[in-house]
């Protein structure tokens, strides 16, 4: 009674989120244990170990379906609790902030350095690239492959995270700077706004949280390429449920089918015997439906009766 209604579960979608997770007993045990290893202190000046919670966060995420961090990472909010809860989802006083910020380029650096590292980053930017020439700014309109690459950055020293509990409007930033750039400043700057002025993740985020992101697919998809799964969104959960934060001999049609798509001609070989027409296969098979005529057989057989006709004409002509 007197709670502002935003502030219910019914609304905060990024407790809606939470909850779901610990519906599924991997979500809820992965998430539980990279929780508790960043917030683990270890020493007065050291308060958790910034290694072992990155490896946890990518175990979280390398493990859990997108289904359900997805909705922790990008979940839509109203008020700033909401946000303050999506921006602590990876635990940033341990995997994200530090006590200075480095240089965005010392920590692009370190990030090519590790291989793991460096292809993740060059999924982030292959597929989170703005773009003006589609109408969402995102290569293919392919949402779901610049979230899932946004995604691959955490657990690395280039953790991206929120910057704020803005509602207002979304920047996300790894943890650095481009002061000390010297006369590679623009690159920083650049390398930086990335993220930081991406419309392409900007808006992958806000129409994931809105639910408008279903029907966006690749406009032209490979067939070659495995279709990212399309994310379902979860009913809303009971608001009994606890919060872990509280706790801390078919290849021959094959072979005809893929030559007949290509306009091919079978080569000389076995498959050219195995492809027949389907009249052909008709008339082998159902003798009786004379559906099938080929002009060549027709004149060879009259050809055949003709033969027959004139034999007892030459044999007393031979003398025989």
């Amino acid at each position: 009674a007197g709670m502002d209604p935003a502030t219910t579960s019914k609304s905060n979608h990024c407790l809606d989120a939470a909850k779901a997770c610990n519906l599924n007993d991997n979500c809820k045990r992965l998430r539980s244990g990279y929780i508790s290893t960043c917030n683990r202190e270890l020493s007065a000046t050291e308060p958790c170990s910034r290694r072992k919670c990155h490896k946890a966060l990518r175990q979280f995420f390398d493990r859990v379906p997108g289904e359900f961090t997805f909705r922790l990472l990008f979940c839509s909010c109203r008020d700033p609790a909401c946000a303050e809860r999506r921006r602590q989802t990876i635990v940033p006083s341990c995997s994200y902030e530090d006590k200075e910020k480095p240089n965005c380029l010392d920590l692009r650096g370190a990030c090519r350095a590790d291989h793991l590292c460096r292809s993740r980053l060059a999924d982030f930017h292959t597929n989170c690239q703005a773009t003006f020439q589609s109408l969402t700014n995102c290569p293919g309109d392919n949402f779901q492959a610049c979230l899932g690459s946004y995604a691959g950055l955490i657990g690395f020293d280039i953790t991206p995270n929120y910057v704020d509990a803005s509602t207002t409007s979304i920047t996300i930033s790894p943890w650095c700077s481009c002061k000390g750039s010297g006369n590679m400043e623009e690159e920083c700057e650049k390398f930086l706004r990335d993220f930081t002025e991406n419309p392409c993740l900007r808006n992958a985020i806000q129409a994931f949280g809105n639910g408008t992101d279903v029907n966006l697919a690749p406009k032209i998809p490979n067939p070659a390429a495995t279709a990212l799964p399309k994310v379902e969104k979860s009913p809303v959960l009971p608001d009994d449920v606890n919060d872990s934060n509280t706790a801390y001999d078919t290849s021959v049609i094959s072979t005809c089918s893929s030559l007949q798509e290509q306009g091919l001609k079978p080569n000389q070989s076995k498959e050219q015997s195995l492809c027949y027409s389907q009249a052909q296969l008709t008339t082998d098979v159902m003798p009786d439906q004379k559906t099938f005529m080929d002009p060549k057989a027709g004149s060879s057989r009259q050809r055949d009766s003709r033969i027959l006709l004139l034999i007892p004409i030459l044999i007393p002509a031979l003398g025989l």
